[in-house]
């Protein structure tokens, strides 16, 4: 006897259009689709398909997606036809009358209906041949999932459909809601294959959620420009997402900061950044002597003030005061004639000159240690995401804001320095709410991460301390309610141990070639898949703008119709169709 589900589901079904039949030969894991003659001219591809079967004596909906469509006509494999067929081009009443349009359906979720529940199963059986397969539609997944229709977000439509492909992202925590533990997450595409905008749109969408934090590791600067309130300034701003007024809309504390606005609080920072800077080469140290000038003098300096006193004049003094001595002077340069270089230089130093190094070459270095108005530390930022309810941060690293901030001296070492404290802190924040029998329920985002967690080693000491402390947190902080979101341009270039970490996947435009393809061959195994994957058309070569279209190919538990565990293809939104299908207020 059907129930309340069960007529709703059958009623949508007769008005939905029928894509065709089961066919042979199919199987519980990838079935066969025998086109229905009134849709052989339809865009199939991609397309969501549902159909009706009886298993344990209980109706059973299995929704899947097309993958691909083959055309078969056995008459003109004939030798003999082929032959009539190559002098006349086609072959009357055979070509065109005798063709046969068979589908392949990747099954990825199966539904059975208990009273007036609808709960997940699987496809135990095959279904006998001719069963009808209908087309899906929002109405028949909204009433399938009309249980679960406050947990669901969109990020776009089934690839090569109109249909709403219904996601979930799930905080970290228990709860309703909640995953429980911290989901590692990978977006991957060539530039411009759309994969900033969609981070962003998956920020949105664990916004939602006021106890769950996000920070946002920006060595590019890509998003901070997102978040910044200089719109008119940001020629790279989209005027229909401004996303910071969508999170505000959903009640979340949006801060985006830059190194002036940290307190960094380390004496590694300090001799790395003193390294990288023109300090000592204004003294003719230069080359590998700047080390081992490090080396003298910071212990010294150490043991008589404190990182943040550095900016003050006493403390530029006692350095070169230090400088001055015949034994520091020995440690730096081994042979007598640089130490007389440098030993006239210092003694002969006047007041202007002093001023000129002081001001000039010391304050800016020193200004990152000082407590100023406007500027965090670091563990008070991180302390952040120990509240209750927790905020979206945006730390900018980028080359160009620091440069914008006359910080001549940054480069890739002093930000692999700083991302390395922000994530050790991170950890060490994490460990500690564990133990306390709590989850951190945070989300890290890391751009540009094939430069930092690539599987190669780095000559440089502080990136390879950066990218081990990165392969050490992917294997244990998920316990800590701690997760990770990587996004790279590069798919095979991502340490191996981290991509075998990764719960869910978006795949963009781009990863059809060499390396890459390897790498998506094993950890997509489904070739059907790939297939349709390799199908991607490049943003870049539509007509226009509202013509541009950035395909997704996604692994994971993402969706409720993804239990699975099949890929699944999305064309993502536009921003303001993503606004207007998830009901962001941005007018609140």
């Amino acid at each position: 006897m059907e129930n309340t589900i069960d007529k709703k589901i059958n009623y949508l079904l007769k008005n939905s259009s029928v894509l065709g039949t089961i066919g042979s030969p199919s199987s519980t894991i990838e079935l066969a689709l025998d086109v229905l003659e009134s849709s052989v001219t339809r865009q199939l591809v991609g397309e969501l398909a549902i159909f009706k079967y009886l298993q344990d004596s209980k109706n059973h909906y299995a929704i899947g997606q097309i993958i691909e469509i083959t055309l078969k006509n056995f008459l003109l494999e004939d030798p003999t036809i082929k032959s009539v067929a190559r002098k006349r081009g086609s072959v009357s009443p055979i070509s065109g009358i005798q063709d046969v349009h068979v589908g392949k359906l990747l099954c990825s979720a199966i539904f059975t209906s208990s009273e007036d529940l609808v709960e997940p199963s699987l496809l135990g059986t095959v279904p006998p041949t001719g069963t009808y397969v209908y087309q899906v539609n929002d109405n028949i997944l909204s009433t399938i999932l009309e249980k679960q229709k406050n947990s669901l977000f969109y990020l776009g439509n089934s690839y090569g459909s109109k249909t709403k492909l219904p996601m979930w992202f799930k905080h970290f925590d228990y709860g309703e809601n909640g995953a429980g533990e911290a989901y590692h997450l990978g977006i991957f595409g060539i530039t411009g294959s759309g994969k900033s905008t969609l981070a962003k749109m998956i920020l949105t969408a664990y916004s939602k959620y006021p106890n769950m934090g996000l920070l946002v590791l920006d060595p590019a600067g890509e998003f901070s420009k997102s978040f910044t309130n200089d719109y008119n300034n940001n020629s790279n701003y989209n005027p229909n997402f401004n996303i910071k007024k969508i999170l505000n809309s959903l009640n979340k504390e949006v801060q985006t900061i830059n190194v002036r606005n940290l307190v960094l609080d380390r004496w590694t920072l300090f001799e790395e950044i003193l390294l990288q800077s023109q300090f000592f080469h204004q003294l003719t140290i230069n080359g590998a002597n700047r080390r081992y000038a490090i080396d003298a003098l910071i212990p010294k300096l150490r043991n008589k003030t404190s990182l943040t006193k550095l900016i003050k004049r006493e403390s530029f003094d006692l350095f070169i005061n230090e400088l001055r001595k015949e034994e520091v002077q020995i440690l730096i340069f081994s042979t007598p004639e640089p130490r007389k270089r440098l030993n006239n230089l210092v003694s002969s130093l006047d007041q202007k000159n002093l001023d000129t190094l002081y001001s000039q070459f010391w304050t800016p270095i020193c200004s990152l240690f000082e407590e100023r108005q406007d500027a965090i530390t670091i563990d008070g930022l991180l302390e952040k995401f120990s509240w209750k309810l927790k905020p979206l941060i945006v730390i900018d690293l980028s080359e160009q804001t620091a440069h914008k901030m006359q910080l001549k001296y940054w480069n890739e070492t002093i930000q692999s320095l700083i991302l390395k404290r922000l994530l050790g802190g991170l950890v060490r924040l994490g460990e500690r709410t564990w133990q306390k029998n709590t989850s951190l329920n945070t989300l890290v985002v890391l751009d540009e991460a094939h430069r930092y967690a690539r599987k190669d080693e780095f000559m440089d000491s502080n990136l390879e301390q950066l990218r081990i402390t990165l392969l050490d947190a992917v294997r244990t902080t998920r316990k800590y309610g701690l997760g990770w979101l990587f996004i790279s341009t590069s798919l095979s270039s991502i340490h191996r141990d981290i991509l075998q970490q990764l719960r869910i996947i978006f795949f963009g435009f781009g990863l059809s070639l060499g390396n890459d393809l390897i790498t998506l061959r094993e950890l997509v195994s489904d070739e059907k898949a790939i297939d349709l994957y390799r199908t991607f058309t490049d943003p870049a070569s539509s007509f226009n703008t509202k013509t541009r279209k950035y395909s997704f190919m996604t692994q994971g538990p993402v969706s409720p119709l993804s239990f699975s565990g099949s890929p699944f293809f999305f064309n993502a939104f536009s921003p303001y169709v993503f606004i207007k299908e998830n009901n962001l207020d941005i007018h609140r």
